[in-house]
């Protein structure tokens, strides 16, 4: 749906020049969440604004249900604007406009009739849960109702595609879900393509199919979420995966409960949807004669399903240990023999 080949944003400046996009290369697909998620500098809000021409590329192409954005000229691309709406950090509303006015803004622009207007913007108030507040001001509202106004705004024109710049950054943890909640809701509804620039790996979590990782203009890492969550490759996913998972490069913390004994084996154990509901270590109790001792472990929902890290410690004969390890791979679930946190 959405092809994006070569890529580049080239800023020149009096005393250097600043490669904000590097050559980036995605396909997002028709209805997908996809999230673009890097650290302050890493090039994705300029990335974002490349994809609906705000900025002009220095290099590569845009392709969106066929048409080649990068190459259109500016009266077609307003055109085309119109179907690719945009939620910003900081709500980019007008101040002097009530919640209705500020819907219905974009209508007026795309010149469509005041009884037309009126119906849509009704719909739309209904959508986002703002029932009853259409005649306040931004001042009036909270940071939640105004990002449901700028949600609303973007959908005015029924587009294809909904570009979100930061749209939660601005917001505290439980109006961030709400949010993101309603986005969700949104894409499942309209079956809309949503790309979420964002900074949080929390986003990326909760509402994402496919993210892609940038680090200095460039993508480093892209796939399922799930894939990248549970085996990140670069340096910067696997600092992203660390937020939401500490125990990640907390292994230290494990020495104080491992028996000091030559007949364990510390194992950490990678459960991915359904395996993660899965009773395993009953199973293995009741199977082998071995002693497990849990040492820590944590679980997280995301888009794709569930998905966990388990440390354990296998007490018991070397050879029963080995049949219990193998027992566990083929159960689907990942094993990793720790050595290092004696």
């Amino acid at each position: 749906m959405i092809s994006i080949q070569g890529l580049s944003k080239l800023y020149k400046t009096k005393h250097q020049n600043v490669q904000a996009v590097d050559d980036v290369s995605l396909n997002i697909e028709q209805g997908e969440i996809f999230g673009v998620i890097g650290y302050s500098g890493a090039g994705k809000s300029t990335f974002i604004r490349l994809i609906n021409r705000l900025e002009e590329p220095t290099g590569g192409h845009i392709n969106i249900q066929g048409t080649d954005i990068t190459n259109l000229p500016i009266n077609q691309l307003r055109k085309r604007r119109q179907k690719m709406g945009m939620i910003f950090q900081h709500f980019n509303l007008l101040w002097s406009r009530t919640v209705f006015d500020n819907i219905a803004f974009p209508l007026e622009i795309a010149g469509i009739s005041k009884s037309e207007r009126q119906e849509k913007v009704q719909e739309l108030i209904d959508l986002v849960g703002l029932k009853g507040r259409e005649k306040s001001y931004p001042s009036e509202l909270s940071g939640g109702q105004k990002q449901r106004v700028g949600i609303a705004r973007a959908l005015a024109n029924d587009p294809d595609v909904l570009l979100c710049d930061e749209a939660t950054s601005a917001l505290d943890p439980e109006t961030t879900d709400d949010i993101l909640d309603l986005l969700v809701s949104i894409n499942e509804k309209l079956n809309l393509t949503i790309i979420m620039i964002t900074h949080e790996m929390h986003v990326i979590q909760k509402v994402c199919h496919r993210v892609a990782v940038m680090d200095q203009g460039k993508v480093v890492e892209h796939g399922d979420v799930l894939d990248v969550f549970v085996k990140p490759q670069s340096k910067t996913a696997k600092r992203f995966v660390q937020q939401l998972n500490p125990l990640e490069h907390k292994q230290d913390s494990l020495k104080r409960f491992i028996t000091e004994d030559e007949s364990t084996e510390v194992i950490k154990l990678h459960f991915i949807g359904n395996d993660a509901k899965r009773a395993l270590i009953s199973e293995v109790v009741k199977t082998f004669d071995v002693e497990v001792n849990i040492l820590q472990g944590s679980i997280s929902p995301t888009q794709e399903g569930a998905y966990g890290t388990l440390y354990v410690e296998l007490n018991g004969n070397e050879s029963v240990i080995a049949e219990t390890l193998k027992f566990i791979e083929a159960s689907g679930v990942e094993v990793e023999v720790i050595r290092d946190v004696k």
